[in-house]
């Protein structure tokens, strides 16, 4: 009959070095009284016998759960679920690496059931926000309950710890790149003017008029174009306004505004100029056809997570870091 090997557990190690159970989760966790010597004994020992401690015993012995909570959108739509599904394998990798799991919570604009009952029934070390918005109510609410949090994205609440990519500065330089092509009557679709990206992109868009000594015509600027519908009534509206390139806040409305375009003239791409502030799958689709900002979504995730564990641990950590990204250009 083939036999199981038992695991290793604490209760082992301790009557193997004739030691409390404590002295032993105290060795492992580095939390508590205990000698350097007794603690060297524990370590080596489990060194030796490849021991590695449950999740549940490790985490008693330094109050941890080792799970992270991953706040994601609800009302996220599928053009939207390339740059959410890259974070997250960022994320997820970042976690892995650090013998921590994700939880995944969706939520919406009005409500934070499932964000409150994780954070009440205590499963969860921390939580990673993966859209910030002008009035965060997540945000408030995990620093209200002293719950570690980091996120995705720019804010102007100066204590909460934010990864983002430079949105701004990229979104100047596209549009400085084309004004500097000779082009005058730039006309922008964005979405939801309550998240901060659309604003800090909108934000680049304005420096760079600003700073060529021109004034922005916002009779050709859009905002809370989300449905097809409202994306192609504003191409028609800015083909009528006679305008000579139409940047797109992303994917998204990127991929409509040609769409619409083709539909309309499939000559038309000739005459009227397409740019896109995000430069995800459908960027690399256009490509030879739209000028792009690209940005790396995984590495993104990847370093929000990464921060958050450290902000777990108790580092220091710089409140904001911006990530670099890429402008392609034709």
């Amino acid at each position: 009959m083939e036999t199981v090997e038992k695991k290793l557990t604490i209760a082992d190690v301790a009557e193997y070095l004739g030691v409390s159970k404590t002295t032993v989760s105290r060795a492992i966790s580095g939390k508590g009284r205990v000698s350097e010597e007794t603690r060297q004994r524990v370590l080596q020992y489990i060194d030796r016998m490849d021991y590695k401690p449950n999740v549940i015993a490790k985490g008693l012995a330094q109050s941890k759960t080792f799970n992270i909570a991953v706040l994601m959108p609800a009302d996220c739509d599928m053009q939207e679920l390339p740059f959410f599904q890259n974070c997250m394998c960022g994320i997820c990798e970042a976690a892995a690496k650090r013998d921590y799991d994700v939880l995944t919570v969706y939520t919406t604009a009005g409500g934070l059931g499932g964000l409150e009952r994780i954070v009440t029934n205590q499963k969860v070390d921390g939580v990673v926000l993966t859209r910030t918005l002008v009035e965060d109510a997540a945000a408030d609410y995990l620093k209200n309950r002293n719950v570690p949090v980091v996120a995705v994205g720019s804010s102007a609440d100066a204590e909460l710890i934010q990864i983002d990519h430079d949105h701004r500065s990229a979104c100047l330089e596209l549009t400085m790149h084309l004004l500097k092509q000779g082009i005058r009557k730039v006309g922008m679709i964005g979405g939801n003017e309550t998240h901060v990206v659309t604003r800090n992109r909108f934000g680049g868009f304005a420096d760079a008029f600003r700073l060529m000594n021109l004034p922005v015509d916002m009779s050709l600027v859009y905002f809370g174009a989300e449905k097809v519908a409202e994306i192609e009534q504003a191409v028609e509206e800015l083909l009528e306004k006679k305008a000579e390139c139409i940047v797109c806040m992303d994917d998204m409305i990127c991929n409509h505004v040609i769409h619409k375009l083709r539909e309309v003239d499939v000559n038309l791409l000739n005459t009227v100029k397409v740019a896109s502030f995000y430069g995800g799958v459908s960027g690399s689709i256009l490509a030879g056809r739209v000028e792009t900002v690209e940005f790396d979504a995984k590495k993104l995730g990847f370093v929000t997570c990464n921060t958050l564990l450290d902000v777990i641990d108790g580092k220091q950590i710089a409140v904001k870091q911006l990530l670099p990204y890429k402008l392609r250009t034709i």
